[in-house]
């Protein structure tokens, strides 16, 4: 007979030597936090090795437990930035119990809205103020988030990382997805626009960076926004986080849009004292071709996601990047060259979509 407290039958665990340490570290500490183990069911999933699950509280309210498997996911980074912004007085859950050895978390629970959907409903119901409303606060944080996390604490965003996650693209997308192959010419225009986009990420003011500031991470809560997934914060270009809420992998706004959002950011950042550009126009190029090194690592993420780790729906979304990357390519004459070596593989892409 299966106790009352034991973790609810309907998660699955491959590994039951996990599966035992789980049950006995929850056993441990569910009778000091009040956390009620039979009601533990799936929260969600990401990108990751990573799944959560929500449980409730003896007397009301919830508990999220994140379960990050060792080798493939190191809880650590998320304990050191839960606190990070918490002391930067931002709203992050708060890490109430680690085992940094078996890869388990408890954490309190900013709730179920996301900003994604949340934005999604308001872009629906024809609500633009209620998308602006929210948008707003995310920039207020995210100035915040630059002003007050300390950086230097966190890992280099340096040109060997710029480059590993740019060569994602070739790889992934081009070799894998796509099934093309360069010539030596078409090799050397991709390397001048690596060096172009690496270049201009280095020569910016450097702050804490999110890495994933954008709505799929962003709870609507109290105070707004809830951040989350932030356990690979670097230390990196200004532009960067800015870039990511604006030209989000899974909702695009109209230019008009993004700029009005991005002066407004630029015009809050320059107020705090954070060191933007004193000219918009070179401030939104920078944020431009920031964007635009994140696109192409997306790309090659998506792919890498359907092909190696056996999750194709992130691959619905690589039209998206791919007009991303080729406006921003094809509007600046360093980087037409590489907006060319796309549009072969946009056609690509998208017939392989509808078949």
């Amino acid at each position: 007979m299966t106790s009352p407290n034991a973790p609810h039958a309907a998660i699955a665990w491959p590994d039951t030597a996990r599966a035992a340490h789980f049950t006995s570290w929850l056993g441990t500490i569910a009778e000091r936090h009040g956390l009620l183990q039979q009601t533990l069911r799936p929260a969600s999933s990401d990108a990751s090795f990573r799944r959560y699950f929500r449980a409730d509280a003896e007397g009301g309210g919830s508990f999220i437990v994140m379960d990050a498997p060792p080798p493939q996911e190191d809880v650590r980074p998320f304990v050191h930035v839960a606190g990070l912004i918490q002391r930067a007085g931002l709203h992050a859950p708060s890490v109430l119990e680690a085992d940094t050895t078996h890869g388990f978390l408890l954490l309190d629970d900013l709730g179920s809205e996301l900003y994604l959907h949340a934005l999604q409903v308001s872009v629906e119901a024809q609500q633009p103020e209620r998308a602006d409303a929210l948008m707003r606060d995310a920039i207020t944080a995210l100035v915040t988030w630059q002003q007050r996390v300390p950086g230097s604490e966190l890992p280099p965003y340096d040109d060997a990382m710029l480059r590993r996650e740019l060569a994602l693209f070739p790889e992934w997308c081009v070799g894998i997805e796509c099934g093309a192959r360069w010539s030596a010419a078409e090799e050397a225009t991709w390397a001048n626009a690596c060096d172009a986009l690496v270049a201009s990420a280095l020569a910016q003011p450097k702050v804490a960076v999110h890495r994933d500031w954008m709505p799929r991470n962003l709870m609507v809560a109290t105070p707004n926004p809830g951040i989350l997934d932030f356990q690979d914060a670097a230390h990196g270009p200004i532009t960067y986080d800015v870039a990511s809420l604006l030209r989000d992998a899974f909702i695009s706004w109209e230019e008009e849009q993004e700029l009005d959002w991005a002066v407004r950011y630029w015009q809050a950042a320059r107020s705090a004292g954070l060191e933007v550009d004193a000219d918009f126009g070179e401030f939104w190029r920078a944020l431009e071709w920031m964007g635009l090194q994140r696109h192409l690592k997306v790309l090659g993420i998506f792919c890498r996601l359907k092909h190696r780790d056996g999750k194709p729906a992130y691959s619905a979304d690589l039209p998206r990047f791919f007009n991303y990357a080729h406006k921003v390519a094809a509007r600046y004459s360093p980087l037409r060259p590489l907006s060319r070596l796309l549009e072969p593989l946009m056609g690509a892409v998208r017939i392989d979509a509808f078949r």
